[in-house]
């Protein structure tokens, strides 16, 4: 397909709809700059959508919100285990969890540092805003790419709530719901709770086990105290787990190192999936990942004056995670790849809002406390060593422990300053000191119990062989955020602005799997890189299209300095700091209701980045397509007996690269995916039932390959495909 085919269709569509009719479209508040306004104010790039608008689009998914938003996608580096989003190219697909993504996700102003957290189901939301481009000044380190912010609907003391219920494909039951309202004259509660299941959509041939399953829940209690009309404490408290069969992957014969040989026997495993369905495969010892959730976050808002308030946010969190897979994904006991997570993060963001005059301005501090317990390593029959090939024992393996203590301090402000009617300036700037201590080892051992299976314990089924490798480290690194902007409210349906922002993250430390043969030792040059530092130059335009619509433009140049860039190389990973690397590009969101009865969205974005690796050589960044586009066409049929509304939707995204080598097994060429529904809501509104078929043409796209080709490794390239066409349908009542 063209590259910019899909455009094209979606903007007939466009066209030649927009004498028809239906209003999603509705004002949206944000808190994009820690207060609230228009996001049409707001001079940041920013899509958002309310709960109701995804409730009447029929998103409840990160996957499919994201979707929506131009020049961002939901990354998958361990399929249904593993979430992180890329934003304008800006990406994180790295499967360990001792590095955080460029791009921070936040739920209730809260920083989810660990990326196994950040597959949390979506339910109950007031809203979401993904904003893009650097937002250190505000949010802190580690969103150089942006972010996106899932805000939970608050109690409140009206009695309400919702329950829903969803069946699907691949037997799926999913029950969702919330209940709230006042206890008291100055409290009020909501309860919130999501449990999903289904069957695998992977088959198992050889174990009938099938894998991909879906198996987890969620519940989140708050509480809301009112002792005065100037002061309230929200005290949030939630909890979710899943336990699920995966670590699926297509077995594909790669017997000559960069490319694909589907159709050659692999000697290394004596063994060929050819049948053509890469959603079937042979696992003899199937993966699964446990992941435990807790949280509990008090939020203080504090009304000292008209025009002064202060923000207290106290958060702890914990992440508790095990995972193992069917490394060599065949029917041969070769190679079993595990990560286990043990995180407790401790956070107190406090702030004050004021103003000053005709100026606004806020000023803050923020603390974290991370510590991790980490492993990650392989059980392996035989041992698969850095040098070549070594028999530990049928239960043999690697074990490699990683501990690692982050202390984040930061300082900031932002101010606003209106001048000659219609402009304002903005000034920003943070300062960040990172302090981190990091321990690592890598240790060859004889697990007691290597069966891949629940319950399987690294740390404590082990006995150790022999000590291959060990690293300790600490730093200390200051960071400056800063951000300087012009708005210029054209009138009042238009704004336009430029600004400058700077976007840092942390630096930190590699967790190789395998032991390091030369050049490459445990040392600095090996294990560290260095914090990253990028300089977005942005020039934006929101304008209003009379009545019916919103139409927001923005073109952007980045500057890195010491990008973070990441490579995949067989089994390992590793972050390097490039010398040099930037990109441009542009993007355009469109959103209209032409009529009382008709929606369009329409998302473009083009991206071109480059980055020099310390060869010399420039690569395009892993995950990082040139062109999106996504589109959306809703019409409403009113009727006396109800409303029924038609939708369909697509996602276009193109050729991108898994890992720097750009082989042929590692890249995914451009694909399209649709989406459709149809939907019934009751005349009082109580009632909503859908249908919807998701991946309607059943394209079989990647999400993330490895590559394990040539003979002195496995000679396969493991593929992960995106899931496969899927119907359902769900039936909510609201109250």
């Amino acid at each position: 397909m063209d590259k910019l085919t899909t455009f094209t269709v979606g903007l007939a569509c466009f066209v030649q709809s927009s004498m028809c009719a239906s209003a999603v479209l509705e004002e949206l508040t944000v808190v994009a700059q820690k207060r609230e306004q228009s996001v049409q104010d707001v001079g940041i790039a920013v899509t958002a959508m309310t709960g109701d608008q995804m409730e009447a689009l029929g998103f409840d998914n990160a996957q499919q919100v994201t979707a929506m938003a131009p020049g961002v996608q939901t990354v998958q580096p361990n399929g249904e285990a593993n979430y992180s989003v890329g934003i304008r190219g800006v990406t994180n697909s790295d499967f360990t969890t001792n590095v955080e993504s460029p791009v921070a996700i936040y739920v209730d102003e809260v920083y989810i540092s660990q990326m196994s957290g950040a597959g949390f189901a979506l339910y109950d939301l007031e809203r979401v805003e993904i904003l893009r481009g650097p937002q250190g000044t505000l949010f802190g380190r580690n969103a150089t790419g942006g972010l996106v912010h899932f805000i939970t609907v608050k109690p409140s003391q009206e009695f309400e709530g919702y329950a829903k219920f969803t069946g699907g494909d691949f037997s799926q039951t999913k029950l969702e719901g919330a209940l709230g309202g006042g206890v008291s004259d100055n409290l009020a509660a909501r309860l919130s709770f999501n449990i999903n299941r289904a069957d695998g959509y992977i088959e198992n041939r050889y174990t009938g086990k099938d894998l991909n399953n879906a198996d987890d829940q969620s519940a989140r209690l708050q509480l809301l105290y009112m002792p005065t009309d100037t002061l309230d404490v929200l005290l949030n408290l939630r909890y979710s787990e899943q336990d699920i069969d995966t670590g699926f992957f297509e077995n594909v014969s790669s017997v000559r190192a960069g490319e694909l040989t589907p159709n050659e026997f692999n000697p290394v495993l004596g063994y060929i999936d050819n049948d053509g369905d890469v959603y079937a495969g042979d696992y003899d010892d199937p993966g699964f990942n446990e992941l435990e959730t807790k949280g509990a976050t008090a939020t203080i808002n504090w009304q000292m004056s008209d025009r002064l308030k202060l923000v207290s946010i106290t958060d702890t969190s914990t992440v508790e995670r095990t995972y193992i897979e069917d490394t060599d994904a065949s029917p041969v006991s070769v190679f079993n790849f595990f990560l286990t997570t043990d995180a407790e993060q401790l956070s107190q963001e406090l702030r004050v809002e004021g103003e000053l005059g005709d100026s606004r301005w806020v000023a803050g501090m923020y603390y974290m406390d991370l510590d991790i317990n980490d492993s990650n390593g392989a059980v392996s029959d035989p041992f698969f060593g850095g040098g070549g090939t070594t028999q530990v024992g049928s239960e043999g393996g690697l074990y490699n422990p990683y501990q690692s203590t982050l202390t984040s301090t930061s300082l900031f402000t932002q101010w606003e300053f209106p001048f000659a009617d219609k402009f304002n300036f903005v000034a920003g700037l943070r300062v960040i000191e990172d302090k981190k201590d990091f321990d690592f080892s890598v240790n060859v051992v004889e697990f007691l119990n290597p069966d891949s299976t629940p319950g399987f314990d690294a740390a404590n089924n082990q006995v150790l062989q022999a000590v291959l490798g060990q690293y300790s480290s600490s730093r200390k690194d200051t960071e400056l955020a800063g951000r300087l902007q012009l708005d210029w409210f054209v009138n009042d349906a238009m704004l336009a602005y430029a600004s400058w922002n700077r976007g840092v993250k942390g630096g930190g430390y590699n967790a190789p799997i395998f032991p390091l043969s030369a050049p490459n030792t445990y040392d600095d040059a090996t294990m560290a890189y260095e914090p990253e530092q990028l300089d977005a130059y942005e020039i934006g335009l929101k304008m209003d299209v009379g009545n019916i619509g919103r139409l927001n433009m923005a073109a952007y140049y980045y500057d890195y300095s010491d990008y973070q860039i990441f490579n995949i190389i067989g089994l390992d990973t590793f972050t390097i700091n490039s010398p040099d690397a930037h990109s441009q590009g542009f993007e355009l969101e469109l959103q209209m209701s032409p009529s009382a009865h008709l929606d369009v969205l329409l998302g473009l974005a083009y991206n071109d980045a480059e980055a020099e690796l310390l060869d010399g050589t420039k690569q395009t960044p892993i995950q990082s397509p040139k062109w999106n586009v996504n589109g959306l066409l809703r019409y409403e049929i009113p009727s006396t007996l109800g409303g029924f509304a038609i939708q369909g939707d697509f996602v276009y995204r193109d050729d991108v690269f898994f890992a720097l080598t750009g082989a042929e097994t590692v890249a995914q060429d451009a694909y399209t995916v649709f989406n459709a529904s149809i939907s019934y809501t009751s005349p009082d509104e109580h009632w909503q039932l859908i249908a919807s078929l998701d991946n309607v043409t059943d394209e079989e796209y990647l999400v993330q390959t490895f590559d394990l080709s040539g003979l002195d490794v496995f000679g396969i390239t493991e593929q992960y495909y995106g899931k496969p066409r899927w119907w359902g349908v769900s039936a909510k009542y609201t109250w």
